[in-house]
C-alpha cells in the first residue's frame, strides 16, 4: 500500500507544503514573504501573521497539484523546530488540526534533519541518492555544521559554528555594503564580477572541526571603516571585489574543515545542504574538491536548499516507515541540535 505524506514547513518566513508518495515528490509549494525586505531581516511577528494567511491556500495548492485528495494522506509531517516560535506554532497547530480531522498520525521533523535528508527527495524512481555513511556540510543563515550521516535517523554533529554561521556572515556583511535583504544572493551575484584576491580578511584558527565567522565579519567591517575614511565612495567603487574576496574567504573556511572531516572519517561521499548551499562558489568548490579526491558529491537542486516542505515530507516519510509518530501534546521548540 502506498504511503502518502504531506509536509508542512513554517520555521521562518516561508510557508511551504509538499506531498511525497513512496519517496517520490508530487508537489512542493512555497509562499515567500516580501514584507521583511524593508526591515533588512525577518520580523517574527510579521512572519507568524503571514503564515496564518498563507498556510491554508498553500496546503490546498500542494494537495491539488499532487493530484490527490486529503483523504489519500497517510500522515501529516511538520517542522517542530528549530525556528521562530510564533511561525512554528502556526504550522504545528495546523498540522495537529488536520491530523485530528483526517484521523491520521502526525510526525514532527527537525528542520536541520530535513536539510540533510533533502538529498533523498526524488522526482523519479531512478534519481540518484547518497549511500551511507556520508558527510553533510550543512550551511545556512543560522547554522554551520559538519554532520556524519550513518542512516536516516543516525546523525552525529562532528563540528559546528561557535558564533556566527556562514549565512550570517554573508547577510551581515552585505547589509553594511548597502545591499538588499537577503544579502547572500547579492554577494554571490557580485562575486562573479570581482577579483577574489583584491582584499584579505582574517581567517579563524579554531581547533578541531568547529567553525567561527565572527572574526571574519569584524575584519570585513574594519576594512570598510579604514578605507571609507579616505574615500567615501570606497564601497561603491569596490563592491564586486569586496563580494568576491568575502565569498572566497568564507568558502576557504568551510572547505578546510570539510577536508579535515573527510580525512578523519574516511567517508567517500560528501553532500551539502541549507540555504548557503545555493551559493555558486560553495557548490563549485565542493564539486572540485570531490572530483580531485575521488569522492561522490551530492549538490542539491536550488529549490531544495532554502526552507521547503519537500525536505520535511521526506524526513516524515522515513519516520513513518519506522512508526515514529508525534503526540499531540508536543510543543514547538526554538533551538535544538540534530
Amino acid at each position: 500500500m502506498s504511503v502518502t505524506i504531506i509536509g508542512i514547513e513554517s520555521s521562518c518566513d516561508d510557508t511551504s507544503a509538499a506531498v511525497i508518495r513512496d519517496g517520490i515528490l508530487l508537489s512542493n509549494v512555497i509562499a515567500s514573504q516580501s514584507v521583511h525586505e524593508e526591515y533588512g531581516g525577518v520580523v517574527p511577528e510579521l512572519a507568524s501573521r503571514a503564515h496564518q494567511q498563507n498556510i491554508v491556500p498553500v496546503v490546498d495548492a500542494a494537495i491539488r497539484r499532487a493530484g490527490i485528495t486529503k483523504t489519500d494522506l497517510s500522515a501529516i509531517a511538520f517542522t517542530r523546530g528549530p525556528g521562530l516560535l510564533g511561525s512554528l506554532l502556526v504550522g504545528t497547530s495546523f498540522a495537529k488540526g488536520l491530523s485530528l480531522g483526517l484521523r491520521v498520525p502526525i510526525i514532527d521533523v527537525n528542520h536541520l534533519h530535513g536539510h540533510v535528508l533533502s538529498h533523498f527527495v526524488r522526482r523519479g524512481e531512478n534519481d540518484r541518492v547518497p549511500r551511507f555513511p556520508f558527510i553533510c556540510l550543512l550551511v545556512s543563515g543560522g547554522n554551520s555544521q559538519i554532520v556524519l550521516v550513518r542512516d536516516y535517523n543516525d546523525m552525529e554533529i562532528l563540528g559546528q559554528t561557535i558564533d556566527d554561521a556562514a549565512g550570517e556572515a554573508f547577510d551581515k556583511c552585505a547589509k553594511v555594503m548597502g545591499l538588499p535583504y537577503p544579502g547572500g544572493p547579492h554577494i554571490d551575484r557580485l562575486a562573479a564580477e570581482g577579483d577574489p584576491k583584491a582584499f584579505r580578511f582574517a581567517k579563524p584558527h579554531i581547533p578541531g572541526l568547529d567553525y567561527s565567522f565572527s572574526g571574519l565579519k569584524t575584519s570585513f567591517l574594519y576594512t570598510l571603516r579604514d578605507n571609507l575614511r579616505n574615500d567615501p565612495d570606497f564601497i561603491v567603487k569596490n563592491q564586486a571585489d569586496l563580494a568576491a574576496s568575502l565569498q572566497r574567504t568564507i568558502i576557504e573556511i568551510l572547505m578546510e574543515k570539510l577536508d579535515l572531516a573527510v580525512r578523519e572519517t574516511g567517508v567517500k561521499t560528501v553532500a551539502i545542504g541549507g540555504g548557503v548551499s545555493a551559493n555558486s562558489g560553495v557548490r563549485d568548490a565542493v564539486e572540485r574538491y570531490c572530483y580531485a579526491h575521488g569522492l561522490e558529491a551530492f549538490i542539491p537542486e536550488r529549490a531544495f536548499t532554502t526552507d521547503n516542505a519537500a525536505m520535511v515530507a521526506i524526513a516524515g516519510y522515513f519516520k513513518y516507515l519506522d512508526k515514529q509518530f508525534c503526540a499531540y501534546s508536543e510543543a514547538p521548540y526554538a533551538r535544538v541540535t540534530l
